[in-house]
């Protein structure tokens, strides 16, 4: 598991994340495979394009879930914890699908631009301060611009809301799925509609819930044929597996130590014990316990990536290509595990290694062309290879997909300088430079912040 930080330039182009600027974003292979599967079908019977919607983990623990402009759908860790099923976090992905397919954002752009102008204005302030080297008075105006009313300018209709309900219903009902988890996970919180705005959980408080609401969504999934189906045992292990791995790396050792006690030797528990021990720097028994986990799963990927990811943080890179390779070759569509395994090659010596990591690097931005650690990853490579000009132009590709516009100029105008003029690569730092000039939203944000 790896956390980012949520780019401050993406969040003013998504506009709508605001409620998502203070948490970073989670990239795990496991975590993300199975919110996938729980998400394409219903992304499809949607009619949309699952490749082109893109699905976020924000590693924060209040309960909520939001969609923003641009098809992204933002979970924070806190729902996916607080969902007692796979059909109840289905039912909300379900529902934030259904704002998509409804255009809701979209209708409300106008009114939140006019309404939302001076909160974006003090935020966009507090982020020049930021990057001016005054990260005190950064903070001071990015929290002021929170008086302006986020989640008030940002919550959807309570007619948004009974309408996502029933096209969530639809969407499950033609995936073939119950739709009573999301009613149970609104029944749970049926006391947060009495509660005062404030005191709400912040998913209720941009998605009001009402009795009508619930009573309204209760006829339409009892009346599915599918209103019975229950989750597989394999489904429910699968997800007490992930609600074990966010547990063990977000927590305290101590809280985990709480929440799964030696007394619980089910294989979740297991998991989260071994990371946990893993977190608080006992390697030795992290790597026991790693051990004992795949002794009973030895066909499972992501108890290798993480023998792996003990080993190459303890500083044994050598011995974690073992398992990172393991967990490739069980998972081979994986670009994050592929990622793992180029990060332990790279740190070794061997030229051969070096060769290897090229190759699973080039899978892995063809992947995710906007995967920021692999152009970094990419540009220490192409510097040990003695390729400074193309690790100068990684360097570029890395800033550029973090939207650092600044050093992608920097660094672009410098890979220019040691490539072989129009050949691909000057091409593509070229490319990067024409962009950022030509984009009148970049060069107002970069003009700001020079004068500041």
């Amino acid at each position: 598991m790896r956390l980012f930080g949520i780019s401050i330039a993406l969040l003013l182009s998504l506009a709508f994340g605001l409620p998502a600027l203070a948490q970073g974003s989670i990239r795990d292979a496991e975590i993300e495979g199975l919110m996938r599967e729980y998400a394409d079908p219903i992304f499809k019977a949607a009619n949309l394009n699952p490749a082109s919607v893109n699905l976020y983990i924000l590693n924060d623990r209040t309960m909520n879930a939001f969609v923003t402009r641009g098809q992204n759908v933002f979970l924070h860790t806190g729902i996916i914890l607080q969902a007692d099923t796979p059909n109840e976090l289905k039912g909300v992905i379900a529902h934030e699908t259904g704002h998509i397919s409804g255009g809701h954002l979209a209708r409300q752009s106008d009114a939140i631009s006019k309404a939302a102008r001076p909160m974006i204005l003090t935020m966009g302030l507090g982020i020049l301060a930021v990057m001016a080297g005054e990260p005190q008075a950064g903070v001071a105006l990015l929290s002021s611009a929170q008086q302006f009313g986020t989640l008030t300018y940002f919550a959807h209709s309570r007619i948004q809301e009974a309408s996502a309900d029933q096209a969530a219903a639809i969407f499950l009902e033609d995936t073939g799925q119950s739709g009573t988890g999301l009613l149970k996970f609104y029944e749970r919180f049926r006391f947060q509609e009495v509660m005062s705005g404030a005191k709400r959980y912040p998913y209720f408080r941009t998605h009001p819930l009402s009795s009508a609401r619930i009573d309204s969504l209760a006829n339409k999934i009892n009346a599915s044929e599918f209103v019975d189906v229950k989750d597989s045992e394999e489904d429910l292990f699968r997800f007490a597996m992930v609600k074990a791995k966010i547990t063990g790396f977000l927590e305290s050792p101590q809280s985990v130590f709480n929440q799964y006690p030696e007394t619980d030797q089910s294989l979740p528990a297991k998991y989260a014990r071994a990371i946990a021990h893993y977190q608080s720097a006992s390697t030795k028994i992290a790597l026991e316990k790693i051990e004992e986990l795949i002794e009973i799963q030895p066909e499972n990927p992501y108890f290798n990536e993480l023998y792996g990811q003990v080993l190459f943080e303890s500083g044994k890179a050598k011995q974690a290509i073992k398992y990172h390779q393991r967990a490739v070759d069980l998972a081979p569509g994986s670009a994050l595990l592929r990622l793992n395994l180029a990060q332990a090659l790279i740190a070794t010596k061997s030229v051969e290694d070096r060769k290897k990591a090229f190759e699973l690097l080039s899978f892995v931005i063809q992947q995710e062309p906007q995967n920021s650690f692999a152009w970094y990853e990419l540009s220490i490579l192409h510097e040990r290879m003695g390729n400074i000009g193309l690790a100068k132009l990684a360097t570029a590709e890395q800033a550029y997909a973090m939207q650092d516009f600044f050093r992608a100029q920097s660094f672009a105008s410098r890979a220019k300088l040691d490539l072989t003029p129009n050949t691909p690569q000057w091409r593509r730092a070229n490319d990067i430079l024409l962009v950022i000039a030509a984009d009148p939203q970049i060069r107002r944000y970069m003009e700001a912040a020079r004068k500041h």
